[in-house]
């Protein structure tokens, strides 16, 4: 029963991200293409929103951290030094019988693609002895395909930051401590993604690594959690879904000195939404040893130079949009009906307003257009005069708009609209001016 409501909750949400436009199965027309999405009109717009909204917090709101803008494409020493090309795989088991792959470590957890119900470990198929699979995309660049010409898709973006230390540090003047933040596409060839866009092979992270002083490595560990927690709650997830989760000694990283996981309550269960990590020295140590330049630090506060310790956070772009969808997703009964609505924060919802003409005659039309696109100058917005009001709120309440607009007879009267909140659908009577106000304090304040 519980996995069957699990598959439910989340076919819901796939199915009205396909109908609003927010995401779509990648290459559809040709039947698609494993673990890739693509977002559509809605999607993008939330997406970039998304971004906005974590660039804003952790570079525009602070003095001590610079923006990055790293190349996808990276000399691929930096990957035998950073330990990927070593380090980075999964254990991987095949299925004699179904033919399926699965990752060793999480059969438990998948499910064999001809008895849904049941794991490899249930469904009678004979595995194979496992064996390591390295992540990371292989390709050529140039126009001979040999092994010189071999690079990677980066698995992540930290090490354009890393190997651009000393670059930021000398062109912005920052001192220790301070950070550089980054949001790039980042590429794992993995084994079993799924849960809709929970687990892809191409996404989007979200990474900022702060340089410290090595002894002051638990003080920032602990700013860094409260920072983190503290951007979720301003962003309107339900609280009582995250969680901490302390990663033990035998799981850590090989570059980790301690590690923190934020967790969120999906439908499939607690899973990782963003990682907080100690990751000592060990980037800047390993790329100072093999490229020869020096990345110590030195300023009149230190008299001896030092390779900086590193405090991580690192959010998945993709899997916080995915968060932010499922926790907005909601069902209620109004008037013997149900009603379908997302309640997204207004700071990250793709459309903030929607205009309607009450019906399209009288001047009202005209009014409210006017209103749409002096509105428009502020805000994304959108404009429906097709169908009942009725059916343009439901539309609208899909969509996670947190407000819709109305113009009817009254307002060529006396200039005022009526403002309908999504989530509470009350209505209240305004004067135009006073519409206004209200949605730039609810929308930028």
């Amino acid at each position: 029963m519980g996995s069957e409501k699990t598959n439910d909750t989340m076919e819901k949400i796939v199915s009205l991200c396909k109908r609003r436009g927010y995401i779509f199965p990648s290459s559809e027309i040709y039947g698609g293409l494993t673990s890739c999405w693509d977002y559509g009109p809605l999607g993008a717009e939330l997406k970039r929103n998304l971004k906005t909204y974590w660039w804003e917090a952790m570079t525009a709101r602070r003095d001590d951290i610079e923006g990055l803008d790293a190349a996808i494409l990276m000399h691929p020493k930096v990957w035998h030094t950073s330990g990927h090309v070593a380090e980075f795989n999964d254990p991987m088991v095949d299925c004699k019988t179904c033919k399926a792959r699965f990752r060793a470590d999480k059969l438990a957890e998948s499910r064999c693609p001809n008895k849904p119900s049941k794991s490899p470990l249930e469904c009678g198929g004979e595995l194979t002895e496992a064996r390591n699979f390295n992540l990371m995309f292989k390709t050529h660049m140039g126009p001979v395909e040999d092994s010189s010409s071999e690079i990677y898709l980066r698995p992540e973006t930290a090490q354009g930051i890393y190997v651009n230390f000393l670059n930021v540090k000398n062109s912005s003047r920052q001192k220790i401590p301070f950070g550089i933040a980054q949001i790039g596409k980042a590429f794992r060839n993995e084994i079993t993604p799924g849960n809709f866009t929970f687990r892809t092979r191409e996404f989007e992270q979200m990474e900022m690594q702060f340089f410290i002083e090595p002894s002051e490595d638990a003080k920032w560990m602990e700013y860094w959690r409260e920072q983190r927690w503290q951007w979720y709650e301003g962003l309107g997830i339900n609280m009582s879904k995250l969680r901490w989760r302390e990663h033990a000694s035998d799981e850590l990283a090989h570059y980790a000195k301690a590690a923190w996981d934020v967790e969120y309550e999906y439908p499939f269960g607690w899973q990782e939404l963003e990682g907080v990590h100690n990751r000592t020295d060990f980037d800047l140590r390993r790329h100072m040893e093999e490229s020869g330049k020096d990345l110590r630090y030195q300023d009149d506060r230190f008299p001896e130079k030092f390779i900086p310790y590193i405090i991580e956070t690192s959010a998945g772009c993709d899997r916080t949009l995915l968060t932010i969808l499922v926790d907005a997703y909601d069902e209620a009964e109004v008037k013997g009906e149900k009603r379908v609505f997302l309640h997204l924060s207004p700071k990250v919802a793709p459309i903030k307003v929607a205009i309607f003409p009450l019906v399209k005659k009288e001047g009202m039309p005209e009014y409210a257009e006017k209103v749409y696109h002096d509105l428009k100058k502020k805000f994304k917005v959108f404009y429906d005069e097709s169908g009942a009001v009725g059916r343009r709120y439901a539309r609208m309440d899909e969509a996670g708009t947190p407000y819709c607009v109305t113009v009817d007879g009254q307002t060529l009267q006396d200039d005022t609209m009526t403002l309908r909140e999504r989530d509470s659908m009350e209505q209240t009577r305004m004067k135009t001016a006073e519409v206004f106000d209200f949605l730039e304090k609810k929308i930028n304040g």
